[in-house]
C-alpha cells in the first residue's frame, strides 16, 4: 500500500507583479506540521526592465523562510535589516507580534537580465510564542549542514533530523531537507522523520509503491515512519514537516494566529498604519477585502 495520502498539484497564484506556484494551504490539507504556506517562485527569466518588487507588507504569528535556487532578493524590514539573499542561504524572519518587510530585486541586478527561482515558506509559531518580539536571522549557504548518505546528497536547511541541527533558529520541532540524487537510488529515511511530512519534487521524479511522481507535485505522507521511495537520476526534492500544533491556526492575508481576535486587531492596525515602518520605503499595500466585500 502506498504511503502517499494526498497529492497536491502546484497552482498558479499572482503575488502582484510576479506569478508563483502555490502548494500550501490546500483545501484538503491546510498545514503540514507547522508549515502553513509554501510558494514556488519561478523559474522566471526577467528582462533588464523587469524586477521583483513586493512592497512593504505586514506579518504576525509566523516565521518566513526564503530559500533561493537562482537569483537574489533584497530583504528590508521594520527592524532595520537590509540583507541580500542568494542561492543556498536562508533568510528566517520571525514576525511574532508584528513586523513589516519588503522584497525587491537588488540594485545591482535591476538593469540587467536575471533569473529568479526559489521557495517562500511560512511556519506558524507555537501558541506561547505567537506574540513574541520580532527577529531576523540569515544563515549563509556554507553554514547549512550538508553530507553524502546512501548515494544521495542531503542538506538540513532548517530544523533537526538525522542527529543534526541547522543554525536556523526554529521554535518548534520541524525539518526542511533537500535531497539530490545523481543516479537512480532507493531512499529509506522514515526512521529519521517525525510528526507530519510532505515532499516537493523540484526536478526529476520518484517512485513509490509502483507509482511515479514528477515535478510540481507535493506528496503528503500518511505515516512518516514508512517514508521509503526510489529517486530517479538527477532528482532534487524537498522534505518538510514536524510536530503539528494542538490548536488550529487561522490565516487572513499575511496574518497567521490561533486567536481570530488577534488577526482582527492586526487588520485594524494595518489599515490605520499603526505597524512599524520599513526605512526608506513609502509604498502602502491596502488590506485586501473579501470577495464581494
Amino acid at each position: 500500500m502506498s504511503n502517499i495520502g494526498i497529492i497536491i498539484e502546484e497552482r498558479a497564484a499572482d503575488i502582484g507583479n510576479f506569478l508563483v506556484g502555490r502548494l500550501l494551504p490546500f483545501r484538503e490539507k491546510r498545514a503540514v506540521g507547522p508549515f502553513v504556506f509554501i510558494d514556488h517562485m519561478g523559474p522566471a527569466q526577467l528582462k533588464d526592465y523587469q524586477n521583483m518588487d513586493v512592497p512593504p507588507h505586514p506579518h504576525i504569528g509566523l516565521s518566513t523562510l526564503t530559500y533561493l535556487f537562482e537569483g537574489a532578493i533584497m530583504h528590508r524590514d521594520s527592524l532595520g535589516t537590509e540583507m541580500v539573499i542568494e542561492p543556498g542561504a536562508v533568510n528566517w524572519m520571525t514576525a511574532g507580534k508584528g513586523i513589516v518587510h519588503s522584497e525587491r530585486t537588488p540594485e545591482y541586478l535591476r538593469h540587467t537580465e536575471k533569473r529568479l527561482h526559489g521557495l517562500q515558506i511560512w511556519v506558524a509559531l507555537p501558541k506561547a510564542l505567537e506574540n513574541m518580539e520580532p527577529s531576523f536571522a540569515h544563515v549563509e549557504a556554507k553554514d547549512i549542514p550538508e553530507w553524502q548518505q546512501d548515494g544521495v546528497t542531503i542538506k538540513l536547511i532548517a530544523g533537526g533530523a538525522f542527529g543534526k541541527k541547522s543554525l536556523v533558529p526554529v521554535y518548534s520541532p520541524l525539518y526542511f531537507i533537500e535531497i539530490k540524487s545523481a543516479k537512480k537510488t532507493k531512499v529509506n529515511i522514515g526512521h529519521e522523520l517525525y510528526g507530519e511530512s510532505a515532499m516537493y519534487i523540484l526536478e526529476g521524479s520518484i517512485t513509490n509503491d509502483g507509482h511515479t511522481y514528477g515535478t510540481k507535485q507535493l506528496l503528503v505522507a500518511k505515516e512518516t515512519s514508512l517514508c521509503e521511495f526510489e529517486m530517479s537520476e538527477n532528482t532534487t526534492l524537498y522534505l518538510f514537516g514536524g510536530e503539528a500544533f494542538p490548536e488550529e491556526h487561522f490565516i487572513y492575508w499575511n496574518f497567521v494566529h490561533s486567536d481570530k481576535a488577534v488577526i482582527e486587531q492586526a487588520k485594524a492596525d494595518w489599515t490605520a498604519q499603526r505597524f512599524p515602518k520599513v526605512h526608506n520605503e513609502t509604498d502602502f499595500v491596502p488590506l485586501p477585502q473579501p470577495f464581494g466585500g
